[in-house]
């Protein structure tokens, strides 16, 4: 155990210091900082849990100490808990300065929702394919044509597809497979 030999040392007088920063006294100050500093960075480090913006918010604290020291009035209140309270409300409106802007960048990424690329991409090609499929089905003959568009785009059985077209089921079958070669060769689809 450490004992000190004539009075106790006490911490600086805050009141004092406060009042010699209101005019101007840095090195009043720097005395200030050293003993409301460390106090400040905690309270301001459970607010915002980050390290980073918790230092700058306690240097922004302590420039508005320095700034504001002649409006300090002694009588309603002690100089920490004047400090501690600024420090409080700058690390909360951060905190909400924070959530403001991560809602409003939320909001304008909703508004502008572009699709992927790939979603994009995926959509232009489905509409060349149809569009080729298209191209390709108008090269068929009539009744190839019929034939194929009736089994392969409404879903109709050959035999349902015979006799709306009154033709043998045979037949039917005989146009869809040329029908479908030549799609075939038109797509350039690998046999």
């Amino acid at each position: 155990m450490v004992h000190l030999s004539g009075p106790q040392r006490r911490g600086p007088d805050l009141k004092e210091l406060v009042a010699q920063v209101a005019f101007g006294d840095q090195d009043a100050f720097g005395r200030l900082y050293d003993a409301v500093a460390g106090p400040v960075f905690g309270l301001v480090r459970r607010v915002l849990r980050d390290p980073a913006q918790s230092e700058e918010v306690t240097q922004e604290v302590m420039l508005e100490v320095w700034r504001t020291a002649a409006r300090y009035q002694p009588d309603r209140g002690e100089v920490m808990s004047w400090v501690l309270t600024m420090a409080h409300r700058r690390a909360v409106d951060r905190v909400r300065s924070a959530q403001a802007t991560a809602d409003r960048e939320q909001r304008v990424a909703a508004r502008s929702h572009m699709p992927a690329f790939d979603e994009v991409a995926e959509q232009v090609e489905g509409r060349l394919e149809r569009e080729q499929v298209r191209r390709c089905l108008r090269m068929l003959t009539e009744l190839q044509r019929q034939a194929v568009t009736l089994a392969y785009y409404r879903g109709y059985s050959y035999r349902e597809v015979a006799d709306m077209l009154s033709a043998p089921l045979g037949t039917v079958k005989t146009r869809m497979r040329d029908g479908l070669i030549r799609m075939r060769d038109c797509l350039g689809v690998e046999s």
